[in-house]
């Protein structure tokens, strides 16, 4: 990512000309089944039928590379988690891991958390999954101050890709929340990690009895992590509803997708907020959530959210969470070395769905 402080206050876009690599495919098993698992919770994915675009979001945990660029490094420690000034880059057994898991997920288009860079993504594609058609790479800098920003890899068309680093919310940061001390207190409040909007085409006949280009904009989020911060993570959610409804007044029948971390479980005001604006969740089943999750603390914090438009082409839709190999329950990452096959703490989500405007 470049320097873009210029663009804070509004959106920066490019056209997606693609990073084009040739890319090679093949299947991994996964992790055993756990017997107190939801049935989304599924250790083996499906296999990816020919008449689905299959849709996935992964927090991939740091996917740094060994090149230090200082503007994009991050600069203190986070809520979570401790990082150097510079991040170490990802474990080469992780990025196996990593590729394994994409590969078998077998995904057409997978929106990314916790990358470093557009040229750190477009290394792992060309390195780790030749063959596997990802042939449009896209990520931009957010200025975040741990250097990290969201991504997709698509098989289909790029035509636009667009962010809003530190765009102002709404409010200002409290001094406290509890006892907690808030460090930006005072200060407006904005976008901790700006979204990634895409556009993308799936093109004609990609999927049986699809006779014209489907077209569908993703918004790729990574909201704001910690306990204490609900309140930013909501505005934050409105931020991005804001957006949306932009879009659906000049094309009420665009099909919008919002998937990524949103660092909150299904009862929090933020994933609340999105629901009744008319998001619809296609992968958390309804109801009681035991055993359903998409971390390795057992919390389900990652999503996919259709707006009506872009849910009734998928309602006959298959969602599920890929659970690759993470800490058993009630492990800490600080003590308990990840297990053989770790790729990330956190576990794809993902729905097929036919790509036809109904």
């Amino acid at each position: 990512g470049g320097n873009a402080m210029g663009a804070n206050r509004q959106g920066m876009w490019m056209a997606a000309g693609a990073i084009v690599v040739a890319l090679g495919a093949g299947l991994a098993s996964a992790s055993s089944e756990s017997p107190g698992d939801a049935p989304q919770v599924r250790s083996t994915p499906p296999a990816h039928a020919k008449n689905v675009v299959r849709l996935a979001t992964y927090n991939v945990l740091n996917l740094f590379d060994a090149y230090d660029d200082p503007s994009l490094s991050g600069s203190y420690n986070d809520d979570c988690y401790s990082y150097d000034k510079t991040v170490r880059a990802k474990p080469d057994n992780e990025l196996e891991a990593l590729a394994k898991s994409i590969r078998t997920l077998d995904a057409d288009v997978i929106g990314l958390e916790e990358i470093e860079s557009r040229d750190a993504l477009a290394a792992f594609n060309a390195k780790y999954l030749q063959g596997m058609g990802y042939d449009y790479v896209m990520s931009i800098d957010v200025l975040h101050e741990r250097g990290i920003e969201q991504a997709v890899l698509s098989r289909f068309p790029i035509k636009q890709a667009m962010v809003w680093p530190h765009m102002d919310l709404e409010g200002v940061h409290p001094d406290h929340v509890g006892n907690y001390k808030i460090r930006q207190a005072g200060r407006d409040i904005a976008f901790s990690r700006s979204p990634l909007f895409v556009r993308i085409e799936v093109p004609a006949h990609t999927c049986e009895g699809q006779d014209s280009p489907y077209e569908l904009g993703l918004f790729v989020v990574h909201h704001k992590s910690g306990g204490s911060y609900g309140y930013w993570r909501d505005q934050e959610a409105q931020g991005v509803l804001r957006k949306i409804r932009e879009l659906q007044a000049a094309d009420p029948n665009i099909n919008i997708a919002v998937l990524g971390d949103f660092n909150a479980e299904p009862e929090a005001d933020s994933i609340h907020a999105y629901l009744s604006a008319g998001m619809r969740d296609m992968v958390t089943p309804p109801g009681d959530h035991d055993g359903y999750y998409t971390h390795e603390t057992r919390r389900a914090i990652d999503y996919i959210l259709m707006n009506p438009a872009m849910a009734a082409d998928a309602q006959d839709a298959m969602g599920f969470v890929f659970k690759t190999p993470i800490r058993a329950e009630g492990e800490d990452y600080r003590t308990t070395p990840s297990p053989e096959g770790f790729a990330s703490d956190h576990l794809p989500v993902v729905i097929d769905f036919v790509p036809i405007d109904r």
